[in-house]
């Protein structure tokens, strides 16, 4: 269970930042926040399983290649927990393109483009209770 004031959100490390070995830099940058990490595994994505996650993009022109990337490889899937975290992880992560990310931000100093930058955030408290249950169930979550 939440307690009050303390929200949870959905982090992955993607498989490019799998393969550039940085989970342990991105597990910094949110710990040195102040975010504390409340589950955290790794796992490999099918093709079915990536187009479940991202299903609400089914429509969207991206919505195959983000599939066949984000099942290529090892992901590394986190629920972060913390006060306002959700924005606050959205503000470390940087925006979407790292080319438009703020310095400093994970995107910004990481990522190589708009589809391969390194990580994904839950961007409200809806999708992060959606996200979470995806991977995780709730004796995984340490509170």
């Amino acid at each position: 269970m939440q307690q009050s004031g303390l929200q949870r959100t959905l982090s992955i490390v993607k498989p490019d930042g799998v393969r550039k070995g940085v989970i342990g830099e991105v597990v910094r940058r949110f710990e040195a926040a102040g975010i504390r990490i409340a589950a955290m595994k790794m796992i490999r994505l099918t093709k079915r399983e990536a187009e479940g996650f991202y299903a609400v993009h089914r429509e969207r022109p991206f919505f195959g290649s983000l599939t066949d990337f984000m099942s290529s490889g090892p992901i590394v899937v986190m629920v972060l927990e913390g006060e306002n975290v959700i924005a606050r992880n959205r503000e470390l992560m940087g925006a979407t393109d790292p080319k438009k990310a703020a310095p400093g931000t994970i995107r910004a100093s990481m990522a190589d483009g708009v589809e391969q930058n390194i990580v994904h955030g839950s961007d409200a408290p809806e999708t992060a209770a959606m996200e979470i249950r995806y991977f995780f169930g709730e004796l995984e979550i340490v509170n």
